[in-house]
């Protein structure tokens, strides 16, 4: 950023943070997101620099403050090592979020934040903007909307940029989403974006749990009455904001959406998801390469190789069958065996759903046939079961000891791994 400009900026947030006058205040922090909408990357980059070495905590402050309360331990003296530790830039962010669309602008702040990786001094100045993100959007903010065919336009546009799990296929893909009345799409959104859904669910209405992505999104399927409905399907979970990633409120989304659906139709019984398995492809990948290290036998890995090297593979049901078992067995070892270095599940989708309290309930072969699901997974998709009953005993078990809660029919497949193996 050219010295001026950045010192411009700087200059301003200085007198943003010794401002007094409410009107002032807003008047200074609307030129400073004006003037950073206007830069350009580089420059922003620059500001984002600055932040991290310029309105950081004092160490000499810090210091004083700490020798202060080991004297005197009072709550004035409290007070002053808290008011100490905490980074100037924290109260800068908040003054910024005053001006009139300042928390979108914040929220665009980070994301070229995170475009920068985030990294090395840049540690600091993200950690100041989650943590106070946490509080803004935590869930008391949050407002559950039902997304339906008589939603604004703009809303629906969002909807079908922001969907990140099964492209949606323009308009009347999302009609077939959001208007039958076996379908449901519900957003969480905050009064200061009130335009802006933070994060969506998709729901199929069934009667009976789903083993391929594609009996739900077809053009041609039979709308099922809602009396004969039995089991909510939550077949795509999207973020839509990158500056709130790492402010989770897709669990509290999901159990909110599971007691308005109960609500709504009590004849449902059964809550399940349809997953995808982003990190089962590349990890496959790595066993198929080196196999002998993975433990695994070459001759059940070389016909595997041999069906998946095939042109259109998943069209072949005659070779298909014949490494069913090994596929399931990889699977189940996939989800129940293999760790991260701090002991939790490799999936991400995994580890989220799992965390909520979900029971593994069915691995799906060749469940995903589009491009997407082919490339990361291999077509493999997953059920989590939500049972209401055990949803708490499940989270607790899996925080507590990394318990991973599975039912019997993909504990069958991890002793089908050992047979094969």
């Amino acid at each position: 950023m050219e010295h001026g400009l950045l010192g411009q900026i700087e200059d301003l947030c200085r007198a943003l943070l010794s401002s007094r006058g409410e009107a002032s205040g807003v008047a200074i922090a609307r030129r400073v997101l004006d003037l950073y909408a206007h830069a350009t990357p580089d420059e922003r980059h620059a500001f984002l620099r600055s932040l991290a070495a310029n309105f950081g905590p004092d160490r000499a402050t810090i210091g004083d403050a700490w020798s202060a309360y080991e004297r005197e331990a009072t709550p004035a003296t409290l007070a002053a090592m808290i008011h100490a530790v905490e980074p100037p830039r924290q109260e800068l962010f908040r003054r910024l979020n005053f001006a009139p669309g300042g928390t979108a602008a914040l929220l665009a702040m980070r994301e070229d934040l995170l475009g920068c990786g985030a990294e090395g001094e840049l540690k600091s100045v993200d950690a100041d903007l989650v943590h106070l993100f946490a509080s803004w959007f935590n869930r008391g903010f949050l407002r559950l909307r039902r997304i339906d065919w008589l939603t604004p336009a703009d809303i629906l546009e969002r909807i079908i940029r922001y969907e990140s799990v099964h492209e949606v296929q323009g308009w009347d893909d999302l009609q077939r989403r959001v208007y039958p009345a076996d379908r449901r799409c519900f957003a969480f959104f905050h009064p200061s974006l009130a335009r802006e859904p933070l994060i969506f669910v998709q729901v199929a209405l069934t009667n009976q749990i789903p083993g391929a992505i594609g009996d739900l999104l077809t053009a041609d399927r039979q709308v099922m009455p809602v009396e004969e409905v039995t089991t909510a399907v939550f077949y795509s979970i999207s973020n839509c904001q990158l500056g709130l990633r790492s402010v989770s409120f897709g669990n509290f989304l999901i159990k909110q959406v599971v007691e308005e659906l109960s609500r709504e139709l009590p004849s449902l019984n059964t809550f399940v998801t349809l997953s995808p398995a982003p990190g089962f492809g590349g990890w496959l990948a790595r066993v198929l390469d080196d196999p002998t290290g993975s433990g695994w036998s070459e001759r059940e890995t070389e016909a595997v190789k041999r069906v998946l090297g095939a042109p259109d593979w998943h069209r072949d049901a005659v070779a298909l069958a014949s490494i069913e078992k090994t596929m399931l067995a990889l699977a189940a070892e996939y989800y129940l065996s293999i760790k991260t270095g701090s002991g939790e599940p490799i999936d991400p989708v995994a580890r989220f759903h799992l965390g909520n309290g979900a029971r593994l309930e069915r691995l799906n072969w060749v469940a995903d046939v589009s491009p997407k699901g082919l490339r990361e997974a291999k077509g493999l998709m997953v059920n989590y079961l939500y049972d209401r009953r055990s949803i708490e005993a499940n989270h607790e078990a899996y925080v507590g000891t990394g318990a991973i809660a599975a039912s019997d029919a993909v504990s069958r497949h991890l002793r089908e791994n050992a047979r094969i193996r």
